[in-house]
């Protein structure tokens, strides 16, 4: 049934608890799974291929059936899209949990990204529902703070689990304690959440789904086995085909749009001042997953730290990162898109400092760089999506902010297949500290040139003038 957006929920506050727990799974998920990836590979003697595709094969499906995902909730309804997919990724964690081979494990994660896909995308369209505009700016620091808290209890919680190894289990757990948070998010979905559903809601654009996968596929299927089977032949053709099946897709987005259809991305808003320009630099941003695989395969392997003491040593970045993204709504507001540059600059010194410090170049402690890094990211996260979408007529706001999360999501899957493959072929035979060492080096360096190119881009969107609200312009004309 359709609900007036303009009646606040009496619940609502109890309502966002429970979305924001929806909301917390994914992202406590990718945080310990990374963790986790050491004990995975000796467990289920997976390949350094298979270890990248159990995050990047994640990432791609979230990326591509993320918008498809949000536009069920809007024609079935946001209540029942929300809980149907909190069961569903409460029920592809326990197959992960269970997997019995790396394949079976990446299968179950493209089950969780299908999920995923179908929950995240409700929890913000309920905020906007739920709660009058006076309310949305408090909910919505709640929604990112949520991100931040997540980052940190999986960095804990990822290492505690598969060190203290409960009831006998040793990575099955990080999958495994997803089930009571999931049951907890889904009881409380039922009771406590209305339905919601768009007035006009768009169809589905299956033909879009299905080349946009294909491209994905073509694409991150050889950069991640390219390098341990030779680069046969067919890998090679599937790499060149990525290119066509890609322009495929846009000459069928821009048909389908002609005709009066949805299309899965509106290609017009690249049209829009600065949309390109700020999508690419969120690419940019969003590669640097391939850092939480690489830097969780150096303490391990190279440094044999415990998954525990791997977390603890995370620790810094991530309570950067929290701080950072508290304070980023005031730094936004005074230094409008700027922001974003100091935020990228922060991270190009501090990974960069930090690269140094495992080489042994600099005497500077590799926390001191990792902190710094963690400030940048939570300074540049929370805002980059504001920052992109500002200048979007608002009736494409939405469409234009699911462009962005799936550019995260492809950027990270793409990093992960690309960085992660730098990583191994530098690593080679050796499996000494110094190896270890040279190989995140040199993947961190990778992270830094292309965190460079997104503090460039920033340079390019509208600066601090440009952003002012339409409240401010307001109070402006009547002094």
């Amino acid at each position: 049934m359709h609900v007036a957006t303009h009646v606040a929920d009496p619940r609502r506050w109890i309502a966002l608890a429970v979305l924001l727990t929806g909301a917390f799974l994914p992202i406590l998920d990718f945080n310990v799974v990374n963790l986790a990836l050491p004990a995975i590979g000796r467990s289920l003697d997976a390949t350094p291929g298979e270890i990248e595709f159990i995050i990047s094969a994640y990432a791609a499906t979230y990326a591509v059936f993320l918008i498809t995902g949000g536009r069920l909730g809007d024609l079935f309804g946001r209540k029942r899209m929300f809980v149907t997919g909190v069961a569903g990724f409460t029920l592809a964690s326990v197959l992960c949990g269970l997997a019995p081979s790396a394949r079976a494990l990446i299968a179950a994660r493209i089950l969780q990204g299908l999920t995923a896909t179908i929950m995240a995308p409700q929890v913000l369209a309920s905020i906007r529902v739920l709660f009058p505009p006076a309310e949305h700016t408090r909910a919505f620091a709640l929604y990112g703070a949520t991100f931040g808290l997540a980052n940190i209890c999986g960095q804990v919680l990822g290492g505690a689990l598969v060190s203290l190894r409960p009831w006998g289990l040793s990575w099955q757990a990080i999958f495994l304690v997803n089930v009571p948070i999931g049951l907890v998010a889904f009881a409380g979905g039922l009771a406590f959440l209305r339905d919601s559903r768009a007035d006009h809601a768009q169809r589905l654009d299956v033909g879009g789904v299905a080349l946009l996968s294909c491209t994905l596929g073509l694409l991150v299927y050889p950069l991640v086995e390219g390098r341990e089977t030779g680069w046969p032949a067919w890998l090679v053709a599937m790499l060149v085909a990525a290119p066509g099946a890609f322009a495929l897709f846009v000459r069928f987005e821009r048909r389908l749009a002609a005709r009066g259809g949805s299309p899965l991305v509106d290609l017009a808003l690249f049209g829009e001042p600065g949309f390109a320009v700020g999508v690419a630099m969120a690419f940019a941003l969003y590669t640097l997953s391939s850092f939480y695989l690489t830097f969780s395969v150096y303490l391990q392997g190279g440094l044999h730290l415990t998954p525990l003491d791997a977390g603890l040593a995370t620790l810094p970045y991530a309570v950067g990162y929290f701080i950072a993204s508290l304070a980023s709504a005031k730094v936004m507001d005074r230094l409008g898109t700027r922001a974003l540059t100091l935020g990228f600059a922060l991270q190009v010194v501090g990974f960069g400092l930090a690269a140094l410090a495992v080489s042994h170049l600099v005497a500077v402690h590799l926390q001191i760089g990792l902190a710094l890094a963690g400030l940048g990211f939570g300074t540049v996260m929370p805002s980059v999506i504001k920052a992109i979408v500002g200048g979007i007529a608002p009736k494409h706001a939405g469409l234009a902010s699911g462009i962005v999360i799936s550019t995260f999501q492809i950027a990270s899957a793409l990093g992960v297949a690309v960085v992660g493959t730098v990583f191994y072929s530098e690593l080679g035979e050796s499996r000494d500290a110094a190896a270890f060492g040279h190989a995140f080096s040199v993947a961190l360096a990778c992270n830094v040139g292309l965190l460079a190119v997104g503090g460039a881009l920033s340079l390019c969107l509208p600066g601090p003038r440009a952003n002012i609200t339409d409240a401010a312009r307001a109070r402006a004309g009547h002094r």
